[in-house]
């Protein structure tokens, strides 16, 4: 696989000490030669990538309205080619590790249709003004774990090391407050599944527009997961107040146990630790791909290259397929997967010498359009593939911000696999009348135990 990058050193920038944003020269290439969020605005006519023209905030006709599923504005497209374990040493450059695992694995089933690029991500103009002016006051201290100086927008949208590219991932604009079904399904090596519905409220304080960086209070983001099926888990509540620097203020999260009808602080919601309802297939950290401290790893920004990815996937959102059209014996029905080719960002996690986690080493492909992490590749203390991880998603083109839709973990090892952030079945997306300030607060979620 090609890795390229211009004008920036790779390796061991130290990131202990506070790095200051890009100069003055290097922000006025945002909206010009760079997009608003720092892509290369520029296509590669001979690899078939377009430039990018703005994205797509036009909804198609199909489209209900606001808070219903996002219908394809792409009906009549079509694979331009399908890669299988036949064709597959075509196109091994634009395949990431874990993906060209899955073909070994699965030689007979495994297929990745690949169709026409289309550069669709697009986000409010608000936060394009935020991201130029977080481009010249942003800042990393505290290891790469502490951002100042920024808010709402991309902090590091020209970035110098991974810490920058990773926290670009966690504070991507999602709309302001949301309510979503997150469906999982822990796949067994027979196919059979048990599905867990989690009911997630979340409310993005970093990206509410006209606020200023000593404002957050520490606070990030504020979430709120109820378990609603199956009944042995149902009314299993999580509430997290996700802090900006975990070092000098780690998480705040509490459980509220039906079973017991009390509410504990959690701390061990973090890291490592099994992700509710997982079957112990993903970490805490991997929801959202990746989220929370990254003080366990060391980071390095490999660089840039061309892979194809899991994108504009309103193929495999429809509620014209039900679990058990997606849900099959090994992987998911690929045939009901959308690739294109992107450019991507390669960061490499290893973990720090005196720190825990089980896994010892992970590259993340980051879209360089949306700040998505669409892919990575996982390893285990043998330094052995592990896991693989993939992001299906779909702009939200109403809003407009890049919705994940489908996310997958394959565990190589167990012969195993989960699927999460489903809806298919589902309630779509929407909004709620709450009063967020009081929403998140620990007092209320006994009272949402009663309801």
């Amino acid at each position: 696989m090609r890795h390229w990058i211009a004008g920036l050193a790779m390796g061991g920038l130290s990131v202990g000490a506070a790095t200051a944003g890009v100069s003055q020269e290097e922000a006025d290439q945002l909206g010009t030669t760079l997009t608003p969020v720092g892509a290369v605005q520029a296509g590669d006519e001979a690899l078939g990538l377009p430039p990018w023209e703005g994205g797509l905030q036009e909804a198609p006709r199909s489209y209900k309205g606001a808070g219903r599923r996002y219908t394809d504005p792409f009906p009549d497209d079509k694979p331009m080619f399908v890669i299988t374990a036949d064709n597959l040493d075509e196109y091994r450059d634009k395949l990431t590790v874990g993906q060209l695992a899955l073909f070994e694995r699965f030689p007979e089933t495994y297929v990745m249709p690949v169709y026409e690029t289309r550069r669709t991500f697009a986000n409010p103009q608000f936060i394009y003004d935020a991201t130029k002016k977080n481009a010249l006051t942003a800042e990393l201290s505290g290891g790469g774990d502490t951002v100042t100086g920024a808010v709402t927008g991309v902090p590091f949208p020209i970035p110098k090391n991974g810490h920058e590219v990773i926290w670009n991932h966690k504070t991507r604009y999602r709309d302001f407050s949301v309510r979503r079904w997150n469906n999982q399904a822990a796949v067994t090596s027979s196919g059979s599944y048990n599905l867990v519905k989690l009911r997630e409220d979340v409310t993005f304080r970093y990206s509410q527009p006209g606020i200023e960086p000593e404002d957050l209070d520490n606070v990030l983001l504020y979430f709120l997961q109820v378990t609603t099926e199956p009944p042995r888990l149902a009314g299993q509540i999580l509430l997290v107040h996700e802090t900006m620097d975990q070092l000098r203020e780690p998480r705040a999260a509490w459980l509220y146990n039906p079973g017991q009808r009390r509410l504990r602080r959690a701390p061990n919601v973090a890291y490592d630790n099994p992700g509710t309802g997982s079957d112990g297939l993903r970490t805490n950290d991997q929801t959202d791909t990746f989220n929370g401290a990254m003080d366990r790893y060391d980071w390095k920004l490999v660089g840039k290259t061309e892979i194809y990815s899991p994108y504009n996937s309103y193929k495999i959102h429809s509620d014209e397929y039900d679990y058990d059209d997606i849900i099959q014996r090994g992987h998911i029905d690929q045939d009901l997967t959308r690739y294109e080719l992107h450019r991507v960002w390669i960061v490499d996690a290893t973990l720090k010498a005196g720190t825990s986690h089980i896994y010892k080493r992970r590259t993340f492909y980051v879209d360089e359009d949306s700040w998505q992490i669409v892919a990575v590749d996982i390893y285990d203390k043998r330094d052995e593939l592990w896991r693989v991880q993939e992001s299906h998603s779909a702009m939200a083109y109403d809003v407009p911000y890049l919705a994940p839709v489908l996310e997958s973990v394959y565990d190589l090892l167990a012969n195993r696999y989960l699927v999460q952030a489903m809806n298919n079945e589902d309630d779509e997306t929407y909004s709620i009348d709450v009063d967020w300030e009081t929403y998140f607060n620990p007092s209320n979620v006994k009272k949402l135990a009663r309801r």
